[in-house]
């Protein structure tokens, strides 16, 4: 069920929840001030890495006929994409490395290794996901349109199709993730704002998925000569590969239980500490080590994410302690967990929904039955930050 008040529901007064407001600009702050060259020495030798990997990719697919090669040049192109989609191109533009000033590591000039044009992403995902997160009808994360994603949410037969709908969203999701700026809901219903604008943006997006296309499956399979159809299977399944752990990542972060959604209400008059408050609701962390938080962009550290998403990525850690310890202190809950078990919450509350009125019984019942003060506890009980 939404949330139209996230004071009452945190128990906060005004001056707690501006008190932590506060803190959390704080904690900022302190970072802000200690950015340095280990900081960009990071971000530089992950970009450089990724680099050396995909050209060692594309070298061992010239020999892909021959099997050994071609699962070590899939395997190597897989997280050559997936390291640049998730660690260096999200959090790039996201306006992470900004600071350096880079012209190479710029938030307004990247263009990543997806068919989603980098400046509709930025619109949809920096500005109306991460301004408006988790906020019902504005949001468009929430359920990406096609998705019933909360209990309270109208149900249509459509829904009975979700889990297979959910499914191919796994398998191409950075082609669903590429229509996400184009107001597709509005489309369906035949009401576009704004027709212009929309059929410039659509044009963006076929110029990008021609580029990504051309470059996937004609350009570098034709440089493999006689490899041409093995390496086409190759740069395929690297791209399902790095579709399935994107997707994978993100809706650990949005969906399992204990990470909340909200209605329009809440935004009015919405101070700062409200703003982090939802933040730190709407968000579930997973636990993992170094090379596993690398490889999701850092996103398991979701709540840090959504609280302080232009902070350097390397720098999360250190401040989930703080996060953490803020939470202990105001009594609010930090919804983390191990990485199979998050998935599985948001898959299954994927499954229930679809379905008309199980989705409300189920969610109703599980927030019964947990009430507040268990769920922080339940979600604080031996889970350490990694």
């Amino acid at each position: 069920m939404a949330i139209a008040d996230v004071k009452e529901f945190a128990h906060l007064t005004e001056a707690d929840v501006e008190a932590l407001g506060r803190e959390f600009d704080a904690i900022r702050r302190d970072v802000e001030e200690s950015r340095g060259q280990s900081d960009a020495d990071y971000i530089r030798t992950i970009i450089t890495m990724q680099r050396r990997l995909n050209v060692a990719a594309r070298v061992a697919l010239f020999g892909s006929r021959i099997p050994p090669l071609w699962v070590a040049g899939t395997a190597m192109l897989a997280v050559a994409k997936v390291l640049e989609n998730m660690e260096i191109g999200h959090n790039v533009m996201h306006g992470q490395w900004d600071w350096m000033n880079d012209p190479e590591i710029q938030s307004s000039t990247w263009e990543w290794d997806n068919v989603c044009p980098a400046d509709q992403w930025r619109h949809s995902h920096n500005y109306l996901h991460h301004t408006y997160t988790n906020v019902i009808g504005k949001d468009k994360d929430v359920g990406y349109e096609i998705l019933r994603v909360r209990s309270d949410q109208p149900w249509h037969p459509y829904y009975l199709t979700q889990p297979v709908v959910n499914f191919l969203l796994m398998l191409l999701f950075e082609h669903g993730v590429s229509l996400h700026d184009l107001d597709i809901d509005n489309l369906a219903k035949l009401n576009v704002e704004d027709p212009a604008e929309f059929r410039r943006k659509l044009a963006d997006v076929g110029r990008k998925h021609a580029r990504q296309m051309s470059k996937d499956y004609l350009l570098f399979p034709m440089l493999t000569g006689p490899a041409f159809l093995s390496t086409i299977a190759a740069n395929a399944t690297a791209n399902v590969v790095r579709n399935i752990w994107s997707y994978a990542i993100i809706f650990c972060g949005h969906f399992p239980d204990g990470a909340e959604v909200f209605t329009e209400d809440e935004l009015d008059d919405e101070t700062r500490g409200e703003w982090y408050l939802r933040q730190l609701l709407g968000s579930a962390n997973f636990h993992g080590g170094r090379v596993m938080h690398v490889m999701s962009g850092s996103l398991g550290y979701q709540i840090e994410h959504h609280l302080f998403p232009d902070l350097p990525s390397n720098r999360y850690p250190e401040i989930a302690e703080k996060v953490r310890a803020l939470c202990e202190k105001y009594d609010l809950p930090y919804t983390t967990g191990p990485f199979p078990r998050q998935f599985w919450q948001a898959t299954r509350s994927i499954w229930r929904l679809s379905l008309p009125q199980r989705g409300l019984a189920a969610a109703e019942r599980r927030r019964q039955a947990r009430g507040l003060v268990r769920r922080r506890s339940g979600a604080r009980d031996g889970a350490a930050v990694a």
